[in-house]
């Protein structure tokens, strides 16, 4: 009996010992391997800057590192295509794979079948076929980006802004009698967002407010009809602006601030409501309630900056406006039409002019940007 136990024990040292050592050869090998790679991009640069140019133009100014200036901890950008960490990004993020694949609750196996090694396990998981993976692998990344400054703003500001838009929609059901259809759009800020935030609401000493969410969302759902609702919704909006209310002051009135989360809750805006359409019908009822809700919140930021842009950049202006009230009529009502009024392609021409012209008044305002 003793000799059975000893020799038990001796394979399991002997199990633990070559787990160790493949263990530690993986972690040597990949070791050498960043090491080369970091080696030979450096020979790369290298001879790209000796070579002389030929052209009349001036050498172009070298690479800086851009994580610091990604609006979105999540995201970054690489060849010019934004990168979505698949390990950290909230579900609204995760819709561009969704829209871009139509590939109908996409963004939620995804995240269930977190964590990921390597964007290449959305495949050997069985989340996306290899086809699929091949037309997002530049976009997919399992690296963070760490912000700071303006950009660390702008990304707290659109998180934010996202809640807001959630809760906004969220309003509009609950004042048609619609509470069933408004418990997940009070939901969303909690399960999806507010862990993105939570390090910087402490970092910027706000109080915590995930409770009065949480809340708020419990009393829908046991009980719909409770006048305590309108009471609690004000509160969980009110929590939210005060988040708000701790940025500076001087970025909460930027126009050049103020369009950087506009384009982002318009590019959640525009994924989600590509994935809320297949075949030419409304499918996905939440996820077009989730964009008319951010939509609704990013034209009130604009209303807020519009006299100014209107007197500082009014031909951007002119474009920006007309483009959002253009892009207002894609969602009539908090309850989707029987038909869709726009296209998803005619949704994601609005939203790239509004872009592109709030990107001349960022770049006017901030030359690196």
């Amino acid at each position: 009996m003793l000799r059975k136990l000893l020799n038990e024990r001796s394979s399991l040292y002997r199990d633990f010992w070559f787990w160790s050592f493949n263990r530690r050869t993986r972690a040597i090998a990949r070791f050498l391997l960043l090491s080369f790679s970091a080696a030979m991009l450096a020979i790369v640069v290298s001879c790209t800057q000796q070579t002389p140019n030929t052209s009349n133009n001036p050498s172009p100014a070298p690479a800086t590192n851009t994580s610091a200036a990604s609006p979105n901890t999540n995201h970054q950008q690489h060849g010019g295509k934004e990168q979505i960490n698949i390990n950290t990004a909230i579900l609204s993020e995760l819709d561009k794979f969704e829209a871009m694949l139509g590939v109908p609750a996409l963004s939620n196996k995804i995240q269930a079948s977190r964590p990921y090694a390597n964007p290449e396990e959305l495949v050997s998981k069985n989340v996306v076929t290899q086809e699929q993976f091949d037309k997002i692998k530049d976009m997919v990344t399992v690296e963070d980006v760490v912000l700071t400054g303006e950009a660390k703003d702008v990304d707290y500001m659109s998180k934010l802004g996202l809640m807001k838009g959630h809760l906004i929609v969220a309003k509009e059901l609950l004042d048609k009698q619609l509470p069933k259809q408004a418990e997940p759009h009070i939901g969303h800020p909690v399960e999806e967002i507010y862990v993105d935030v939570e390090d910087q609401l402490e970092e910027r000493n706000v109080k915590e407010f995930k409770t009065t969410l949480i809340g708020l969302q419990d009393l829908i759902k046991s009980q719909p009809k409770s006048d305590k609702i309108q009471a609690d919704f004000s509160s969980s909006m009110q929590a939210v602006d005060g988040a708000i209310a701790a940025l500076p002051e001087n970025e909460r009135s930027s126009p050049a601030f103020n369009l950087q989360v506009i384009n982002e809750l318009l590019d959640a805006a525009n994924s989600e409501y590509g994935a809320a359409i297949a075949n030419g019908k409304i499918s996905a009822a939440i996820e077009y309630q989730d964009s008319r809700g951010f939509v609704i919140y990013a034209n009130n930021l604009y209303q807020k900056i519009a006299e100014p842009m209107a007197k500082e950049n009014p031909e951007p202006h002119k474009v920006i406006e007309t483009s959002m009230n253009e892009l207002a009529k894609a969602w009539p009502s908090p309850v989707p039409p029987a038909k869709p009024v726009n296209t998803p392609d005619e949704v994601t021409q609005l939203v790239k002019a509004i872009e592109q012209n709030s990107q001349k008044v960022i770049s006017k305002s901030n030359p690196s940007a």
